[in-house]
C-alpha cells in the first residue's frame, strides 16, 4: 500500500510517500529564515506560508517519484499537537483529496509519529521505553506497539528544546539555536555546577524546564560578555567561541545540564516502567551530539539497544507522519471527514473507527 504523508503541524511544510515501509520520496520546505527575524516561530505567518508553499511542493513530489494522485492508497496527515491554523491548512488539503479520490483518511499523532520514524529505516523493538524531546514537547511514553502509546511523564512548562533555543537567543544566536549550543558545547568540557538541572527533587517522570531558563537568564544578565555583539550566523558563532573560552564553556554546561536532566528522568523511567526490549529517542532535540551520545550509554548499561532516528529525520516531515498513518491503517485505524485538529496543550483523543473490508485501489 502506498501511503501519503502530510505535515504542516509547525514551521515545516512536507509531502512524503511511503510504501510498505519503505520511503519512496519526501519533499520539504523549511520556513526557518522566515521566523529567525523574530527569535521562534510566528503562528499566522507560518499557516500563510504553508498555504503558498504547498501546490508546489505537492506537484514536485509527484515529479520526483513518477506518480500521480491516482496512485495514492491513503492519505496521513498530522493532526495535532502542533499550531492550529498550521494544522488545519493540511487537514483541509488532505481532507479534500481523500474526497476526491475516495481513499481512506488517516489523522496523526505528531508526537507518536516521531517516535516510529525510526522505523523507516530499522526495526521497533516492543515494549520500548520513549523519550520525545523537541522545541514544543519533552515526553515519556511507554509503547506497546505502534497504536498503543501510556504516557508516563510530560512536560509541565517549558520543553527542553525550547530551553536550549531561548538560552541561545539570549546569547544572540538566531533561531532555532539549539544546533549552534551543541556544536559549541563540543569545543569544551561542562561547568557541572553552573546551571541547576532542573525539577529533579521528585519521583516522578515529568519536565519543567522553565527554571532553568530563568537561571540561564540572571547568569548572562550578569556575566554580559557571554552574548555575542550582534545576531550572527554560524561562522560568526564559531569565531567567537574560539576566542571565548567562557562562552564556550557556557554552552557545554547548558548542553550538559539539559541532557543530564533528560538521563535521569529516563533511568527513573527504566526502573518504574517495567521491562521494556529498547529505548527510543527522537524528536528535534534528539539529533543532539551530546544527548545521542549519552543515552547511548544508558542504554547499554540497561541491556537494550538504543533506537535513534536519523538526524534528518528528527525534524518535522511528512515520512513519519505517512508511516505512522500506514501503521495505524493496516491494523485497522481511519478517520472520517469530520476529523479534527488539537493545537498543543490539548489532549488529542482516540476517535478513530474500526475498518472493515475497506476497498483500497492497490
Amino acid at each position: 500500500m502506498r501511503c501519503l504523508g502530510i505535515e504542516t503541524s509547525c514551521d515545516e511544510t512536507s509531502f512524503a510517500l511511503v510504501q510498505d515501509g519503505r520511503l519512496l520520496a519526501q519533499v520539504l520546505h523549511s520556513q526557518e529564515n522566515l521566523h529567525a527575524l523574530f527569535g521562534g516561530v510566528v503562528p499566522e505567518l507560518a499557516s500563510r506560508r504553508h498555504l503558498q508553499t504547498m501546490p508546489g511542493l505537492l506537484r514536485g513530489l509527484f515529479q520526483k517519484t513518477g506518480l500521480t494522485p491516482n496512485d495514492i492508497h491513503i492519505i496521513a496527515v498530522a493532526r495535532g499537537p502542533g499550531l492550529l491554523g498550521a494544522l488545519l491548512v493540511g487537514l483541509g488539503l488532505a481532507k479534500g483529496l481523500a474526497m476526491s479520490l475516495h481513499v481512506p483518511l488517516v489523522g496523526v499523532n505528531h508526537l507518536h509519529a516521531h517516535l516510529l520514524a525510526p522505523g523507516l529505516e530499522q526495526q521497533l523493538l516492543f515494549p520500548a521505553l520513549g523519550l520525545l524531546v523537541s522545541g514544543g514537547h519533552t515526553h515519556l511514553y511507554r509503547i506497546e506497539a505502534a497504536d498503543q502509546f501510556h504516557i508516563l511523564g510530560r512536560c509541565l512548562d517549558d520543553a527542553a528544546g525550547e530551553a536550549l533555543d531561548k538560552s541561545a537567543s539570549l546569547l544572540n544566536m538566531p533561531y532555532p539555536g539549539g544546533r549552534h549550543v551543541d556544536q559549541v558545547a563540543a569545543m569544551a568540557e561542562p561547568d557541572r555546577t553552573l546551571l541547576p538541572k532542573p525539577y529533579l527533587d521528585n519521583q516522578n517522570l515529568d519536565f519543567s524546564f522553565s527554571g532553568l531558563k530563568t537561571a540561564v537568564a540572571h547568569h548572562v544578565a550578569d556575566h554580559a560578555h557571554l552574548r555575542l555583539p550582534k545576531l550572527a550566523n554560524t561562522s560568526e558563532i564559531l569565531e567567537w567561541a574560539r576566542t571565548s573560552p567562557d562562552f564556550r564553556i557556557f554552552c557545554a554546561s547548558l548542553n550538559w545540564t539539559i541532557t543530564e536532566t533528560l538521563r535521569i528522568k529516563v533511568e527513573r523511567a527504566l526502573r518504574q516502567a517495567g521491562p521494556v526490549s529498547s529505548l527510543i529517542v527522537a524528536g528535534g532535540v534528539a539529533a543532539n551530539t551530546m544527548l545521542r551520545q549519552t543515552l547511548a550509554r544508558t542504554a547499554q548499561q540497561w541491556r537494550i539497544p538504543l533506537i535513534l532516528p536519523n538526524p534528518s529525520l528528527c525534524t518535522d516531515n511528512a515520512a513519519m507522519i505517512a508511516y505512522a498513518g500506514l501503521l495505524l491503517f493496516e491494523k485497522g485505524w481511519m478517520h472520517g471527514l469530520d476529523l479534527e485538529a488539537f493545537p498543543r496543550g490539548k489532549p488529542i483523543p482516540w476517535d478513530y473507527s474500526f475498518r472493515e473490508n475497506v476497498p483500497i485501489n492497490a
